[in-house]
Order: C-alpha cells, then structure tokens, then sequence
C-alpha cells in the first residue's frame, strides 16, 4: 500500500495538501484543481520556463496536456491567469522545463515567473493497485475495527520507508485542537480505503 506524493510538498514531517479550495471560483480552476508546481525561471531563450515541483515524481505535470496557472502578485508584469495548452515537457535535474503554447521568448516566459501551476486531479496518471495520491486521502473519515471515529486525515508524513497518516479528530468550540494519531499507512494497519464512501477502515486501537 503507498501513498502518492503528487499535490504535497513531499518533505518528511511538513506535508502541505495543495488541493485548491481556497482559490475562489473566478479564478477559472476546475473544481478537481490540485497545485503541483510553481513556475521558478525563464529557461532558454525561446520562451520555455524551469517549474519547480512539489513532488519528487512530478508525474501529473508531465502527463498534463493544461496547466491552469494563477500568476504572481509580486510582479506588475505578470501575465494573468488561465488555462495553457503544454507543447513539451520533461525533467531537468530536479525541476521540470516546459514549453507553453503562445510564449515564444524569454521576456514572455518571464512574465510567468512566481505564477502557481495547478493541474485537474482528472488529468492524474491512473495510480497502480493499492496506490493513492496524497490528495485522495486528505479528508477522509478513520475509523477502527470497533467502529470508533478516530477522526480524518488532515495530512500525511514520509517517513522514507513508508508515508504516515495524520489523523485529528474535530476541536470542539473554543478548545485546542486535540492531538493527532499517527497511523502507518501500509497494509498491517490499514483494512480498505473506501474513497466513494470517503473513509478508511483501520485495524488501530484507541489506546495506540
């Protein structure tokens, strides 16, 4: 059983979702948006741009066709947002380089600079058997054997031999937030992910 880092940042101990519901719907992103990268430099002269992923697999932007890009407020000469068609894209090093159909030059690619790269969650490659991406498993319900509500998953951790489940039950009005359980994500604790029933069945005690 393992966990897909694509839509996270990826680092041990610091999983950030990058789902986009706080993007406001004018925005013009599907509603199945995930933020996968951000578009770091201007790279060559013939208006490809260097993206930096939040995953170390950066599969979904390499199998996207459309980035959907919200650009950066630090620049006066940003280019605004919307949908881009990718002509090419691959790896280089640790980033991925790309060319968007409509930018020709440099000065163009720049103007994308800082620019946030979300692509559909649709457009993701098909995970294997027993693979789920990060942002499938963000907000699902844990529940034991016993059927007790352990609460939801509010983020993951890569441990390097396995990814964690971070799971917190709701903090009652005007309390701290309880204390998260951490749950291995791997077969010995976990029975069945139910993503339509958005839930997840685990063999974990509550004195665990």
């Amino acid at each position: 059983m393992t966990a897909l880092p694509e839509g996270s940042t990826g680092a041990c101990g610091e999983p950030v979702p990058r789902a986009s519901p706080a993007i406001p719907a004018e925005a013009g992103l599907p509603a199945d948006a995930v933020e996968v990268g951000r578009i770091a430099a201007a790279w060559g002269v013939k208006g490809w741009v260097r993206v930096h992923p939040y995953a170390a697999d950066p599969a979904a932007l390499l199998a996207s066709k459309q980035w959907y890009l919200q650009p950066s407020t630090d620049r006066a000469d940003a280019v605004g947002p919307g949908l881009r068609e990718v002509v090419q894209a691959r790896r280089h090093g640790g980033a991925v380089v790309a060319a968007i159909r409509g930018v020709a030059d440099r000065d163009a690619a720049e103007r994308l600079c800082g620019a946030q790269v979300f692509v559909a969650r649709a457009s993701f490659p098909a995970p294997e058997a027993d693979e789920y991406y990060w942002v499938d498993l963000i907000g699902l319900a844990v529940r034991n054997r016993d059927g007790v509500d352990l609460g939801e998953v509010v983020g993951l951790i890569d441990t390097g031999v396995h990814c964690v489940l971070r799971v917190q039950l709701p903090a009652a009005a005007g309390a701290e937030a309880p204390p998260e359980r951490l749950i291995p994500f791997v077969g010995a604790y976990v029975d069945r992910v139910d993503r339509a029933g958005r839930r997840i069945l685990v063999d974990w005690g509550l004195d665990y």
